[in-house]
């Protein structure tokens, strides 16, 4: 899951913390038994701060689809939680599924609420006529 310049959304710092978490999706793909549960835990914290910046970005503009945004963050992050348990206890197999399919998600995500979410944020900082 390479990053692609047709993911950027042109909202520089939404555009940097994806491609830090298409990165860690990357290296987690590739990564042996012994790098994936540290690279999975960056990825839970990663997210964790990715979505708190997300909500705090939602709350500046007041982005009128919040509640559906965060509910999906929420939704990811539970899970993100469920399977580093199973990673703690040296259950990789359905780890590195979760892992497989995070990049479809992640492109759903994309184009559909951090795009709202961008328009939004650029649509803010225009100035007033």
């Amino acid at each position: 899951m390479p990053w692609n310049e047709r993911q950027a959304l042109g909202v520089a710092e939404m555009d940097a913390t994806h491609r830090e978490f298409v990165d860690l999706v990357d290296a987690l793909g590739q990564a042996t038994d012994a790098e994936f549960p540290a690279l999975f835990e960056h990825l839970r914290e990663h997210s964790r701060l990715h979505f708190e910046n997300e909500g705090k970005l939602m709350k500046a503009c007041r982005f009128p689809a919040i509640g559906e945004h965060n509910s999906e963050h929420l939704r990811v992050l539970g899970e993100l939680a469920a399977v580093g348990r199973s990673v703690a206890a040296g259950r990789l197999g359905m780890a590195r599924e979760y892992v497989r399919n995070l990049p479809a998600w992640f492109d759903t995500h994309l184009a559909t609420m951090d795009s709202a979410l961008a328009a939004r944020l650029r649509q803010s900082a225009q100035p007033s006529n």
